[in-house]
């Protein structure tokens, strides 16, 4: 989730037309390094805001591979302000490993007066303190490919190559209607352009819906990186995209399949201990004041659902595969959420 749609503050948000910018910044972190930047423990840090979904995917996929260690974790405020991701979570208000209060800091050590935003995620080099990637639909696939030395014991392939084309296939038609759909929809204009990308949300979901009926995951009998992509999208539905962005023909909870196919992955150790629901709401509702002026956070939804059995298992599956699910939440609480049922 970048500046680039709120260019001239965050009033902005809801009042010019949404654009998804591509990264610019689209150097790969490899285990040949052929770009400079070779895979190493301890080297990079990873920052993220937990509201944000593109970063969401990152918090999930590091989580299942184990890469805590081996790649460390930066959180920013979700409440930016107009000069970018802050700290201020951290105390002093600055990043503890990169000394830094805002990421655009980072980003200018990379290039001055480049084109975009800043956005998340975003992996820093530690030792100096510049940007390497904001690639979001790269990191997460070179995560699972090219981080392989430093996955945990167990991890699950989440890019099985056998299953790449289906992946690949059922990723770009979530990406167009979904995950990018919500925000054409939310920061539409014009009532012609809400109705096409707000029908087009609703046709993809109930396509998914049907595929979802009779397999337990979006490609075959386990979790890929096509779930995480679908799951930090639905995850945020009921809270901000129905109504925030008002993508309201009907509830995520109103869907059987979908809300069970949910809870069944936020249950699922490695997605539900990721979500931040407080970061979600609070972002959304106070940073994108040309929707919601007043900067009001709802009260709701109801979270206690998302504990409930959801049956999904009926279905078959094996979540990992030959793998098996990380270990519980580390005693430093850094996967730990809140604002969780």
């Amino acid at each position: 989730m970048s500046r680039d749609e709120g260019a001239d503050g965050n009033i902005a948000y809801g009042r010019k037309a949404f654009k998804r910018s591509r990264a610019h910044f689209a150097d790969r972190i490899t285990a040949d390094g052929r770009d400079g930047w070779p895979v190493e423990a301890g080297r990079y840090r990873l920052v993220v805001s937990r509201a944000c979904p593109w970063a969401s995917r990152a918090l999930v996929s590091r989580r299942l591979l184990g890469l805590e260690d081996a790649l460390s974790l930066a959180v920013a405020d979700p409440v930016q302000d107009d000069r970018s991701w802050r700290f201020t979570l951290d105390p002093g208000g600055r990043d503890p490993v990169l000394g830094i209060r805002y990421l655009s800091e980072a980003y200018d050590r990379r290039e001055t007066d480049y084109p975009g935003g800043v956005s998340v995620p975003a992996i820093v080099e530690v030792a100096g303190g510049q940007l390497v990637t904001n690639d979001y639909q790269q990191i997460t696939l070179d995560f699972a490919t090219e981080w392989t030395a430093l996955h945990r014991a167990g991890a699950p392939d989440l890019y099985p190559e056998k299953r790449r084309d289906e992946i690949d296939a059922v990723m770009a038609e979530v990406f167009d209607d979904v995950n990018n759909g919500v925000y054409r929809a939310g920061f539409a204009t014009g009532q012609q352009e809400y109705e096409v990308a707000c029908t087009g949300v609703f046709r993809r979901l109930e396509l998914l819906a049907r595929r979802l009926a009779g397999q337990r995951y979006l490609v075959g009998d386990t979790i890929t990186e096509a779930d995480i992509r679908l799951f930090t999208t639905l995850v945020r539905f009921d809270a901000v995209y129905h109504g925030h962005f008002k993508c309201n023909r009907w509830k995520l909870t109103e869907n059987r399949v979908l809300w069970a196919y949910v809870r069944d992955l936020y249950q699922t150790p490695g997605f539900g201990d990721t979500v931040d629901f407080d970061h979600i709401k609070r972002h959304y509702y106070q940073v994108h004041t040309g929707i919601n002026p007043t900067g009001i956070v709802p009260l709701g939804p109801d979270l206690s659902g998302w504990s409930a059995p959801h049956h999904r298992e009926d279905l078959g599956g094996r979540p990992f595969g030959d793998g098996t699910p990380p270990g519980p939440v580390r005693a430093d609480g850094e996967a730990a959420a809140r604002g969780r049922p």
